[in-house]
C-alpha cells in the first residue's frame, strides 16, 4: 500500500522551490495562487533567505504551495488519487493532505493556511515561544520531565523524537536540562508554541474561516494527527484542521494507522526529508522516497509501479 504524506514547518529552505518552476506550468500556478492569497509565493520560494521563510505567516502557505505543485506531479504518476492507500500531513501539511483527499480546492486551501499562518503569527507575538526537537530518550521519563518544566509535548513524532514548545525560558531550561536518554534538544526554525494553549487565540479565526468554506467527504482514507484515525467526512476533517493548531500532533499515532493498513511505500511530498527519516526508523521495511527536487520523480514512477494499489 502507498501512502502519501506532506511535511509541516520547519522543512522549508532557501531556494527550495527553484528547481520545481521548470515544470509545465508551475510557475503560473504559483503566480495565480499568489494573487489570490496576496504573497509573492514565488519569490518567497526561490529568492527569499532562511530569516523570510521562517516567519509563520510566509513559511505555511509557502510549505502548501509547494506540497500541491509536488502533489500535482504524483498524481499525474497514478492518475486521480487511484493507487494512494491513505494520505495524511504533519501539522500544516495536513492542509496539503486535505486537498489530495478532494476535501478542499486549492485555492480555498490556500487561503485557509493564509489565515492560519497570520493567526499563529499574531499569537505568537503575544509571548515569546518555540519549539525544540528532542532526539532519543525514552516517553515515559521525558514526559513527566516536560511537565516539570512546564513544557508541551507539541509534537510526538515516534521513532524516538518528541518536539516540545513553550516559552523561550522553558526551551532555554530544557538544554540546560535535558530528559535522562535525550542525546540532543534541538531548537526549530519557527516563530512560536505551535500545537499548544500558546495557539489558542488562533482558533477562534480559523473557526471563523471555515465556515466559509466548500468542503467534500475524503475521495481517499484522511489519517488525522490529532489521534491516528481515518477521518471519513469533510466536516470532520476540517473541524480537525481548525483545533488541531492548539493540540498536539501525535504523528506515533498516524504511523501505527499506515502500519495496520498494510503501508508498503511512502511518498513525502516537496520539501522532503522530515516525514521519511522518521519512517525510516519507525517503520522498518517500508520503502520511502523524499520529493525534494522534480529528478525524484523518476524514483517516484517506480515505487507508483511497484506498490499502488
Amino acid at each position: 500500500m502507498l501512502v502519501l504524506v506532506a511535511p509541516g514547518q520547519g522543512a522549508q529552505t532557501p531556494g527550495f522551490l527553484t528547481p520545481w518552476l521548470d515544470l509545465p506550468g508551475a510557475e503560473d500556478r504559483l503566480r495565480a495562487w499568489s494573487d489570490v492569497i496576496d504573497l509573492d509565493l514565488v519569490h518567497y520560494g526561490t529568492k527569499a533567505d532562511a530569516d523570510e521563510i521562517r516567519d509563520t505567516a510566509v513559511a505555511q502557505p509557502l510549505l502548501v504551495a509547494a506540497g500541491l505543485l509536488s502533489a500535482g506531479a504524483v498524481r499525474g504518476l497514478v492518475g486521480d488519487g487511484a493507487g494512494v492507500g491513505a494520505v495524511a500531513g504533519h501539522s500544516v501539511g495536513e492542509i496539503t493532505a486535505a486537498v489530495y483527499a478532494g476535501v478542499l480546492g486549492e485555492e480555498a486551501a490556500l487561503g485557509f493556511v493564509r489565515t492560519r499562518g497570520l493567526a499563529m503569527a499574531e499569537a505568537a507575538a503575544i509571548t515569546p515561544t518555540g519549539m525544540a526537537a528532542l532526539l532519543g530518550g525514552d516517553p515515559d521519563v521525558t514526559l513527566p520531565h516536560l511537565a516539570k518544566l512546564g513544557l508541551t509535548p507539541a509534537n510526538v513524532n515516534g521513532a524516538g523524537q518528541i518536539v516540545a514548545a513553550g516559552t523561550l525560558e522553558q526551551i532555554a531550561a530544557l538544554e540546560a536540562d535535558k530528559p535522562e536518554g535525550v542525546r540532543r534538544v534541538v531548537a526549530l526554525k519557527v516563530a512560536g508554541a505551535f500545537h499548544t494553549e500558546h495557539m489558542a487565540p488562533a482558533v477562534a479565526k480559523l473557526a471563523e474561516a471555515a465556515e466559509k468554506l466548500d468542503v467534500s467527504d475524503p475521495a481517499l482514507p484522511y489519517v488525522s494527527n490529532k489521534d491516528g484515525q481515518t477521518v471519513t467526512t469533510g466536516a470532520e476533517v476540517v473541524a480537525r484542521l481548525v483545533g488541531q493548531v492548539a493540540n498536539p500532533v501525535r504523528w506515533d499515532l498516524c504511523m501505527e494507522t499506515f502500519k495496520e493498513q498494510g503501508v508498503s511505500a511512502l511518498i513525502e511530498l516537496c520539501p522532503g526529508g522530515t516525514l521519511t527519516g522518521i519512517a525510516k526508523r519507525a517503520l522498518p521495511g517500508v520503502r520511502t522516497l523524499a520529493l525534494k527536487t522534480p529528478a525524484d520523480l523518476d524514483a517516484a514512477r517506480e515505487i507508483v509501479a511497484e506498490h499502488a494499489s
